[in-house]
């Protein structure tokens, strides 16, 4: 099922625009957001093939049928209780029957939850972004060698230096387990001219080896020094390299080129979120209502400027949940949508839906 086939068909109970141009926050080249309830046939929705939401392929357009979006209000979730809030020149389409969905009628505790706990997460988000802009990982990738030692008195080297120092080459070594000790390899050097012991070196290859290589070490021979294989480093450090490459990969270009132009080393479109929901957090447990078209639009677009700094964004972020924490604390909302309530109008709307039929 496509979001043609709603329309098509006559399924849709109602429709808006969404995101940014809902918020206020649109600039010329802004996305135009699209999002929607529909309802299911008599006879599919008591099938066997119920479709809880349709989208695009981009997911800038998404519909959701009327079960799941009760569902979703039912537990606070932001999209779905900013669609109930959308600004009258948004609305593309509303069916009567869909008046009867107020916003008031599902705001409760719940919110402090959902449009925090996110924004928090954002931060984190934001954090994470600041981190790989300002601390990248270099291009070439680091081997299992970068996380050896060498025992050097009561010290160690790294396995490169100590090489250089030593006048050894890799391909002459051979490392050979030590008992009772995990990572630690007695390292032997084969200084003979023609290299009988055959020693099969540190690893198999610098550029791809995951491991250090051992050798069969003849009986008699004496070790050299011993080598530390640090592998929780080398393992956290093949994580974040890997996290990091598909950050890269899968990074939105404009938007990261937004946040390197302005300057400011953070993602400027996600703290000006952060700073949305947080705010409309706050309205909710002070108002008992939900502004989605921002009257802090202003402040919103500096935001995306870049024209704040990013610890002045987190820090005051920061003490923004702490305000909202205490909102919700002294909120005369209730706990909790009512259900009971909730699941009446569902159950009206439908049989009235297909009464009409």
């Amino acid at each position: 099922m496509t979001i043609s086939d709603l329309r098509r068909r006559g399924l849709i109970l109602f429709e808006a625009i969404s995101g940014s141009r809902a918020y206020g926050t649109d600039l010329p080249h802004s996305d135009t957001d699209l999002k929607g309830v529909f309802i299911l046939p008599e006879t599919e929705f008591y099938g066997l093939d119920y479709v809880p939401q349709v989208a695009n392929d981009t997911n800038d357009e998404v519909f959701y049928e009327l079960r799941r979006f009760v569902e979703l209000l039912l537990k606070s979730n932001p999209t779905v209780l900013e669609l109930l809030g959308t600004p009258a020149d948004c609305v593309v389409y509303r069916h009567p029957l869909f008046s009867a969905f107020r916003a008031e009628d599902f705001l409760s505790k719940l919110c402090r939850q959902s449009f925090a706990e996110y924004a928090v997460a954002q931060i984190r988000k934001a954090r994470g972004l600041n981190k790989k802009i300002n601390h990248p990982e270099p291009p070439q990738r680091k081997s299992v060698l970068d996380f050896c030692y060498v025992t050097v008195g009561a010290g160690a080297q790294p396995v490169a230096a100590w090489l250089a120092r030593q006048g050894y080459e890799a391909a002459q070594c051979g490392l050979a387990n030590v008992n009772h000790l995990n990572d630690l390899y007695a390292v032997f050097v084969d200084d003979t001219p023609d290299r009988r012991y055959n020693y099969r070196g540190l690893v198999r290859d610098p550029e791809t080896s995951q491991d250090v290589l051992l050798s069969a070490v003849p009986k008699g021979e004496d070790p050299v020094a011993y080598l530390s294989f640090n592998r929780n480093g080398y393992s956290t450090y093949c994580r974040v390299y890997r996290e990091y490459q598909e950050w890269e990969q899968k990074r939105n270009p404009e938007r990261f080129q937004n946040t390197v132009q302005h300057g400011k080393n953070y993602d400027a479109k996600n703290m000006l979120h952060v700073f949305r929901l947080l705010r409309m957090a706050e309205e909710i447990a002070t108002e008992g209502h939900i502004h989605v078209r921002r009257p802090d639009r202003e402040f919103l677009l500096q935001i995306r400027r870049g024209e704040f700094s990013y610890e002045e964004l987190v820090m005051e972020a920061e003490a923004l949940v702490a305000r909202v924490e205490a909102a919700f604390a002294a909120s005369a909302l209730p706990e909790a949508p009512d259900q009971a309530a909730a699941e009446q109008l569902l159950v009206h709307t439908r049989r009235a839906w297909y009464a009409q039929l």
